[in-house]
């Protein structure tokens, strides 16, 4: 499946503050649909809107965005529009600069109408691409992306302005660094997030997060306990007098892909070491390696 013929979408939002857990809000959403023509060119087809967060924008936060309370008093809430950007993200090749950041707000916000996170085909982060293809550079700000790239971003920080530009980044990068046109092979190139393998390890709850199957560890967010997705990549067992690893190839690659976007200097220190004593897959005494 060809990448660059389904549909591209880079999106980004605007907020009230940093942490959707104590009560911040959305109060932009712009998600702008890339369409990649004949020749190298890059049709855009912005969707944007303001929406009231049902509380004060704090200063700092308008000083950002230039956005203030009475530019959203008349304005939608969130919950008017989140079905169609649900629809919008939804099976869709999906970019954003600093990813986890817009998708813990939007993921919030759909889950005050009972929407869980969608499932796009891929979840593309700008960030880990600048790092991975710039790592001398000294900022991995969008901004600072676009220059590298002779990206046009007029406008910073308000969210139309901050998608397009990301998702213009997004394509000059996989030109410039040759991403595989198969889909499979971009997600890989790029790092990024794509479709759960379906093996009954891994899946979804009511609210979209990624959650473990079995074990005592079921129900929980992959999130919040990045050390067992770790072990997951690792871990063996014995059989038939040899040692295979213990998931199926497609679950190991997808939570390498995942610690390399989400967990890679984000994530909270594990309080588990990579011992032995912790994991319990030491190899029986006398046992061949």
């Amino acid at each position: 499946m060809d990448w660059r013929n389904l549909r591209i979408v880079a999106f980004d939002t605007e907020t009230t503050g940093l942490h959707p857990e104590e009560g911040h809000r959305v109060v932009e959403f712009a998600g702008v649909e890339l369409r990649l023509g004949a020749g190298g060119s890059v049709e855009a087809e912005p969707f944007q809107f303001l929406c009231n967060p049902e509380m004060p924008i704090p200063r700092e936060s308008s000083e950002i965005s230039g956005i203030k309370d009475e530019d959203v008093a008349e304005a939608p809430v969130f919950a008017e529009l989140a079905s169609r950007v649900h629809r919008m993200l939804d099976g869709a090749v999906t970019i954003a600069h600093n990813y986890p950041f817009d998708q813990r707000f939007l993921t919030s916000e759909f889950a005050r109408v009972n929407l869980r996170w969608p499932a796009p085909l891929a979840e593309i982060d700008t960030v880990d691409l600048s790092r991975a293809f710039y790592p001398e550079a000294r900022s991995h700000k969008l901004g600072e992306l676009c220059g590298r790239l002779d990206v046009s971003l007029v406008g910073a920080h308000r969210a139309t302005n901050d998608a397009e530009a990301c998702g213009r980044c997004f394509i000059k990068l996989t030109r410039r660094f040759d991403a595989p046109a198969d889909i499979a092979g971009m997600v890989e190139w790029a790092g990024a997030i794509g479709v759960l393998p379906d093996t009954g390890h891994l899946g979804r709850d009511r609210e979209g997060r990624v959650v473990f199957l079995e074990g005592e560890d079921a129900g929980r967010p992959v999130e919040e306990n990045a050390h067992v997705l770790s072990w997951m990549t690792m871990a063996r067992v014995f059989e038939n007098g040899r040692w295979r690893m213990r998931y199926p190839d497609a679950v190991v690659s997808w939570a390498r892909r995942w610690l390399r976007a989400r967990a890679s200097g984000r994530a909270s220190p594990s309080s588990k070491s990579l011992g032995p004593a912790d994991w319990g897959i030491d190899p029986p005494l006398g046992a061949p390696l």
